[in-house]
């Protein structure tokens, strides 16, 4: 299959090749010889590869040169010889008796592999610090290429995907039209004594249903919907039950569009009844806020300066707000839409660059109640873009 074929569908191949050489160019700049990436996002962004194997030990292999290597579940490389832009011979499946086995270890096999290309000396970069890559991987990588030396390298490749092309802007946008009908769904259907099961079925049809309007179909997000009412709503991570919605509560709205694993995630609250005069005064403090923030998210001002003018308008008002504002989005796969590098919030001095594109979250988790309206948005040139057209307030249903 030839290499236009395999990447036409969403990234052409010399946005792989350029992907690649700004990776290379990073382990340099580290010392390192080799890189192994088993962050399902980093071997997408890589690779190209997209397939649900992420349980089973697996990685992308960035060698001191020619194009990466997917290593994984032998059943799993005709995933790969679908989805990545690299040729066969970039593929290296591992027979199924090392899965989940007590007797030996996939990393055992990626060593012999990694011996065989001549690819077992120098200074190996691995993700200590990530989901995917356990301390048992580590210690058999370790065992099986014991003339290497091994760096972290965490977050490396994560960077390196912080400013966005064209085309993952794109993909961005189209997940943004998802998210918004997510939310027009939950407008039109919520309602006291629907049953919080039902609605999040709505929520999923919305979101993953083909539109013939948009002409997209959405793809699973990262993290299920986060919806909790009334004083659960205080815990900003919780998810659904069976019990129908009830009157005089408040329930915010955490959900994702995502569009080939391009994520735009957008928070909204409902009251079903009348709010509270402290939910209506912190909607105040908050939508002032955001205000404040969007001006100061403009390319050359840092990360810590939407935090601050964020964070000053809610010290005005008294309010708390004791986490970070937002985090850098993009490519994601369970169990997080964030790209885990740049934070908005006190402290990170992480430069704004045209083509970085951030959930803005500016939400509110009190003693017994929660808020959250946030945005994800682009920087520019100029002033920041919203990649969402939805009234950004609380939605009142009586």
């Amino acid at each position: 299959m030839p290499e236009l074929q395999r990447s036409a569908e969403r990234f052409t191949t010399a946005e792989y090749r350029a992907r690649l050489a700004r990776t290379r160019a990073a382990m340099a700049e580290g010392g390192l010889d080799m890189l192994i990436v088993s962050d399902p996002s980093n071997m997408a962004w890589l690779s190209g590869y997209d397939g649900w194997s992420f349980y089973v030990h697996q990685c992308v292999v960035i060698g001191p040169d020619g194009p990466p290597v997917w290593f994984g579940r032998g059943q799993d490389a005709n995933g790969a010889l679908r989805t990545v832009w690299m040729s066969d011979d970039n593929i290296i499946g591992y027979p199924d008796h090392y899965v989940q086995s007590t007797e030996r270890h996939p990393m055992d096999y990626l060593a012999a592999q990694l011996t065989d290309r001549g690819w077992h000396r120098g200074t190996i970069g691995v993700e200590m610090d990530n989901y995917w890559y356990s301390a048992r991987a580590h210690e058999r990588l370790q065992a099986g290429l014991p003339d290497a030396a091994f760096r972290d390298a965490t977050a490396l490749v994560n960077w390196q995907r912080a400013v966005k092309s064209a085309q993952e802007l794109d993909y961005m946008r189209k997940a943004a039209r998802i998210v918004e009908r997510m939310h027009q769904r939950i407008a039109d259907k919520v309602q006291v004594g629907m049953r919080k099961c039902d609605l999040v079925a709505d929520i999923y049809d919305a979101g993953l249903r083909f539109d013939p309007a948009t002409g997209i179909g959405g793809d699973y997000a990262a993290i299920v919907p986060l919806l909790p009412s009334g004083p659960d709503a205080a815990a900003p991570h919780l998810t659904w039950d069976d019990l129908p919605m009830r009157p005089n509560e408040g329930t915010f709205y955490e959900l994702a569009g995502c569009y080939h694993r391009y994520h735009c995630p957008l928070s909204r609250t409902v009251f079903l009844g009348k709010p509270p005069a402290a939910m209506i005064e912190a909607e105040k403090a908050v939508l002032e806020g955001m205000e404040a923030g969007l001006d100061a998210a403009r390319a050359g001002n840092t990360c810590e300066d939407i935090a601050v003018a964020f964070f000053s308008v809610l010290d005005r008002h008294g309010i708390v707000k004791d986490n970070r504002t937002g985090y850098a989005i993009g490519l994601s796969y369970p169990p997080d839409w964030g790209e885990r590098t740049m934070s908005l919030r006190r402290g990170d001095r992480t430069e704004l660059r045209p083509g970085m594109t951030f959930h803005f979250m500016s939400g509110l988790w009190m003693e017994d109640w929660g808020y959250e309206t946030t945005e994800s948005i682009l920087i520019t040139e100029g002033a920041a873009e919203t990649f969402c057209n939805l009234p950004r307030k609380m939605l009142v249903k009586t």
